[in-house]
């Protein structure tokens, strides 16, 4: 991730990911939605205006720009990140010398305190940073050695920083979430809240296959701090924005309480004695807490939920005594490959579950052989047909796992 970057880069220039349209929607007097990749925000205020996320560079950004201005001449004030994950805030050197351009002076580059250290990390794990995003977004290799630029906050703030005064006032509010970093926005002087990542249009994406641990708890009591606040509008990253006092605050409510549930259960079945894949098999997903329209896996998954409960509870060791001093994965899938006199029979079995739709069974029986290499007619009918379940069951994986799935 250099912080030296292509400002006119963008992930835009060949296939769009997390683009969301362009363009603004006002949602009250001065406070609008700016579209790009996610949902970002612009507050008007008395010393100018506050813009978060600056978009991930290119045509996007200048698109955000361009949608800023058609809404306001007033100079930009401050630029802030929602939180410290890469591509969203890209864009900040188009906004400075857009900035430069009209003779303004340099606005504020606003973060949470945590957003230096999830940076450094990031400049730490580059090469994997950028294997990640590859497989998540279905790139090719190098794509995101240009895109994921990152660009130091001038400033940055603890729990609360009000920017403006009287009635267009604002107040950034920390709201650790997706990430340790995340911040909300809101007017108090016309109750609206602009979530940033801690407000989806789905499942909270705690669990994810390719991140580090979340904090479920901890992502419940923020959503319980912001339905406190008592807005009458709350703005999602992503998805429609919530209407009335009482929606907003069941939205937020029911979502904390069903990630509490989700903790209390957890612990209960790892008291009892169960490994996580035990966990995964017995857990049972209230109607109630899982059934409605915001909490469908959609971007995450109650099960991986599951398993980051599980994990910031235990070590790795799945309790087979086998998974301690593993052989090479290459070694195993050729022995186990080999011990198979019967090859046939393993593509066979695989091929009769997939076809009653058994799509994670058959994917278990075929990496029997799927998982050795070698160009023999067995193995690469294996691999072949590993790739037909996962294409079958594509539609049953949430958007955070869908790329793994067929990397």
């Amino acid at each position: 991730m250099n912080t030296t970057t292509n400002t006119t880069a963008s992930t835009e220039q060949e296939k769009p990911f997390l683009i969301v349209g362009t363009g603004t929607e006002t949602v009250a007097p001065g406070l609008h939605i700016l579209r790009g990749q996610g949902q970002s925000f612009v507050a008007e205020t008395d010393v100018g205006l506050v813009v978060i996320d600056a978009g991930p560079g290119g045509p996007v950004t200048q698109g955000m720009i361009d949608a800023v201005r058609a809404l306001s001449d007033a100079p930009l004030h401050a630029l802030c990140y929602s939180h410290g994950h890469v591509g969203y805030n890209a864009g900040v050197p188009m906004w400075l010398a857009h900035a430069a351009q009209r003779g303004d002076a340099p606005p504020r580059v606003i973060a949470h305190r945590n957003v230096p250290r999830r940076y450094a990390r990031y400049h730490e794990t580059e090469a994997l940073q950028h294997r990640m995003a590859e497989i998540q977004f279905n790139r090719p290799a190098g794509f995101f050695d240009r895109r994921l630029a990152m660009h130091a906050p001038t400033e940055t703030f603890d729990d609360r920083l009000q920017i403006g005064s009287g009635e267009s006032r604002i107040e950034l509010r920390w709201a650790p979430s997706e990430t340790d970093d995340a911040l909300a926005l809101w007017s108090p002087s016309q109750r609206v809240l602009y979530g940033g990542a801690a407000l989806i249009d789905s499942i909270p994406n705690i669990g994810t296959p390719f991140r580090t641990m979340r904090d479920t708890v901890r992502w419940a009591d923020t959503l319980d701090a912001l339905a406190a606040l008592g807005a009458r509008k709350a703005v999602r990253e992503f998805g429609a924005t919530l209407e009335g006092e009482a929606q907003v605050r069941h939205v937020l409510t029911h979502t904390a309480r069903a990630l509490r549930w989700l903790r209390a259960e957890v612990v209960r079945l790892m008291n009892e004695g169960l490994n996580e894949r035990e966990t995964l098999a017995r857990i049972r997903f209230p109607e109630e807490l899982f059934g409605v329209e915001w909490m469908k896996p959609t971007y995450g998954d109650p099960g991986y939920i599951v398993r980051d409960i599980y994990r910031s509870e235990n070590g790795w060791w799945d309790r087979n005594p086998t998974s301690l001093h593993p052989e090479a994965p290459e070694a195993i899938g050729q022995a186990v490959a080999d011990a198979i006199t019967d090859k046939r029979g393993v593509i066979a079995q695989a091929a009769a579950l997939a076809r009653e739709g058994r799509w994670q069974l058959a994917l278990h029986v075929i990496d029997l052989l799927a998982t050795a290499r070698g160009d023999a007619p067995e193995l690469v009918e294996a691999r072949s047909l590993k790739a037909e379940c996962f294409a079958s069951a594509h539609g049953r994986c949430p958007a955070t796992c869908r790329a793994t799935c067929t990397a």
